[in-house]
């Protein structure tokens, strides 16, 4: 990858760790499904709000939208109520070890469904040393409680493999001649249309008390920074960068949370952060073979 690639990935993983800070002050007061749907409703108004101002419309035609919904479909409602129903039966530090695998599973879908992302040695080594530099990072204490509740495991992998697949489908609308901003916008229009019935039935929004300004603010910081900026971001990299660089922000997406809980909560930074981190990096740098290469070439 370019260094504008690392620039936009590096900033990606702020805005979706950053998530979490969100998400931890929205759920005090609101169900799962109402913030997902003000989270891919808000976003979707955002993005069509940037995409007027950018003189772009969106395209029309059957088969892009139909592309539009798969999308959708695999890259926010069945990951986003696999990981919900998930978190309800195991720790958050255990969903987030799960998560990071998404690498993996997006390195072995790649090699079978791709022709320019095949599984090299040293692709593959990299993502097993990103993942175990997350799981030092999390703790030793999440990674202890695997195993004790298969199902909400399971769920969180299948989102993992869903986020994976969502990565290799996503690089067809570079060919259908689909502009990023315009494919981040069409996936998310298409999310919300899907799942505003899923939360009118499930949590009665018409039932609950009114949300307070720091939970509406929460809900606005997920939509427009989180979604709007994160998904333009996620399909700028994914048309230049490929599926298996892009899926790389689930294992960045724990130290931004980590570093900003440090600079903004005032959370203290442990040991096995640092070293959690520095694994994290090397796992990168032999993903993106660039170090590797020159070293080969000074030995030569």
């Amino acid at each position: 990858m370019s260094l504008l690639e690392w620039a936009l990935l590096l900033s990606l993983s702020a805005l979706w760790g950053g998530a979490y800070f969100f998400n931890g002050i929205a759920t005090d007061e609101l169900p799962t499904f109402v913030i997902v749907l003000g989270r891919v409703g808000g976003g979707a108004i955002g993005l069509l709000i940037v995409l007027r101002l950018l003189g772009l419309q969106l395209p029309r035609g059957f088969a892009i939208w139909r592309a539009f919904l798969v999308m959708a479909l695999l890259n926010n409602v069945l990951p986003f109520s696999l990981i919900v129903w998930g978190q309800a039966h195991i720790a958050s530090g255990v969903a987030s070890i799960l998560n990071a695998t998404t690498p993996l599973f997006t390195v072995v879908v790649a090699h079978w469904l791709t022709s320019d992302e095949r599984i090299t040695a040293q692709r593959l080594t990299g993502v097993i040393t990103g993942f175990a530099g997350v799981t030092i990072m999390i703790g030793a204490e999440a990674a202890e409680t695997l195993g004790l509740d298969v199902l909400g495991q399971v769920a969180c992998l299948g989102a993992a493999l869903s986020y994976a697949f969502a990565a290799i489908y996503g690089r067809r609308f570079q060919a259908m001649g689909v502009k990023p901003m315009a494919t981040a916008t069409g996936q998310v229009v298409m999310a919300a249309i899907v799942l505003t019935p899923l939360a009118l039935v499930v949590d009665q929004p018409w039932t609950l008390p009114a949300p307070s300004m720091e939970a509406v603010g929460a809900i606005i910081g997920l939509a427009l920074l989180c979604t709007t900026l994160g998904y333009f971001l996620f399909f700028r990299i994914l048309s230049t960068a490929g599926a298996t660089n892009v899926s790389l922000v689930t294992l960045l997406i724990p130290v931004a949370a980590i570093l900003l809980g440090a600079l903004f909560l005032g959370e203290a930074l442990a040991p096995r952060h640092w070293a959690g981190m520095g694994l994290i990096t090397i796992g990168l740098a032999a993903i993106d073979g660039r170090l590797w290469r020159a070293f080969r070439q000074k030995l030569r």
